[in-house]
């Protein structure tokens, strides 16, 4: 069921987002979350996408040699997994880094076969060390491309443009926002403006960045009305966990931290106190939300779900 079906005036759903397992581990991992979190009825789940990393690896004879990694495989298998063995709705993410036209042509045509319809389509990271963002040979530069892509192949057009009556696919397609904008954008206007080009571009909804103060989501969601963007527009919320975080978050994702959630951190004696505060902010968060009827609640668990599960009893239980 596409995820733009299952978004009803007043009411908020309850979704998340897992990270495929470490190369060597098992998905027994992704399980365990799920199996916490499915008594709170996730309305659908996301599964994270990793670009490459490059390692120079020493060889014997002394000289370096540059090698592709992937520390985070198995996306495609793992939506499978989960719909086979919960019947939850899944949208895993597809990027532009690390990946040509080819590739994501073939991991759509992998979904499609899979009866995935849902598809969260994001332009990724630089690659590790590197300033700037740097597409696969034959990728895309821009997550509107790789929407583009996408609408083409729900119109029946593929790469290989001597294919005939090719069966279009049905695939519903979500996309990032950014409540205190994107890292690289000069400004939120600018921002907004290239969110519009993705939703113009065929993206039917917008799961936002985390962010920590209620007051950015609102204003955020006005702005983007004002520039025309109509489509369901969906809060991404992070519990809080450890005091390095004061310092993490808004340096790598670029979020601004309400001074009463940095002093109660700050007051902290661990960081058992630390999840604590984090839970109960967003309990906050999510009733305020609610309240005010935001689509869905699109929780970040980083792959543990113990303060996630606690806040989903609280908010949907």
């Amino acid at each position: 069921m596409k995820i733009t079906d299952k978004f009803k005036p007043g009411k908020t759903l309850f979704a998340f987002e897992l990270l495929p397992p470490l190369k060597g581990d098992n998905i027994d991992t992704i399980f365990d979350t799920i199996g916490q979190l499915a008594p709170y009825n996730p309305s659908y789940i996301n599964v994270t996408y990793h670009r490459e990393e490059v390692k120079l690896i020493e060889r014997p004879d002394g000289l370096l040699e540059r090698r592709v990694v992937r520390k985070r495989p198995g996306t495609v298998g793992i939506a499978a997994a989960i719909t086979a063995r919960y019947g939850i709705d899944v949208a895993p993410h597809l990027i532009c880094g690390g990946f040509s036209k080819f590739d994501i042509e073939d991991a759509l045509i992998d979904l499609s076969f899979l009866g995935i319809d849902n598809v969260l389509a994001l332009r990724g990271d630089n690659i590790r060390g590197e300033r700037t963002f740097r597409p696969a040979p034959g990728g895309h530069l821009h997550a509107c491309d790789l929407v583009s892509q996408i609408m083409n192949m729900n119109r029946g057009e593929y790469l290989d443009s001597e294919l005939e009556h090719a069966k279009p696919t049905s695939f519903c397609i979500g996309v990032a926002g950014y409540p205190e904008k994107h890292a690289e954008a000069p400004n939120l206007a600018a921002d907004i403006a290239h969110l519009k080009t993705k939703i113009d571009a065929g993206a039917s909804y917008v799961v936002t960045q985390m962010f920590f103060d209620n007051a950015k989501y609102f204003a955020y969601a006005d702005a983007c009305r004002a520039a025309g963007i109509t489509v369901p527009i969906v809060a991404g919320l992070k519990p809080f966990t450890t005091k390095t975080q004061l310092s993490l978050l808004p340096q790598t994702f670029g979020v601004e931290l309400p001074d009463d959630l940095v002093r109660a951190v700050e007051n902290c004696k661990d960081n058992a106190a630390v999840r604590e505060v984090g839970i109960e902010w967003a309990i906050r968060q999510g009733r305020e939300l609610i309240a005010a009827g935001v689509p869905a609640l699109h929780f970040y668990t980083m792959g543990k779900a113990d303060n996630v599960e606690r806040i989903a009893k609280e908010l949907f239980g």
